[in-house]
């Protein structure tokens, strides 16, 4: 048994969950890194951190 089957993903990315970015909307998809805060996760890239107060869309997502 490999350490993926382990954890319970076994290659198919269609399983894992998925999330909006606050700021573009774009489709998130969960990532190992952000296993312990996939709650607390609200953008996709740094760009959109760095936007989170420009944009007036800010609200997608809610």
């Amino acid at each position: 048994m490999t350490r993926a089957e382990k954890l319970g993903f076994k290659g198919n990315k269609s399983t894992l969950p998925n999330k909006p970015c606050m700021v573009c909307a774009r489709e998130m998809t969960w990532r190992k890194s952000w296993a312990k805060n996939w709650e607390e996760v609200k953008y996709c890239s740094e760009a959109c951190r760095m936007k989170k107060s420009s944009n007036p869309q800010s609200g997608v997502g809610k």
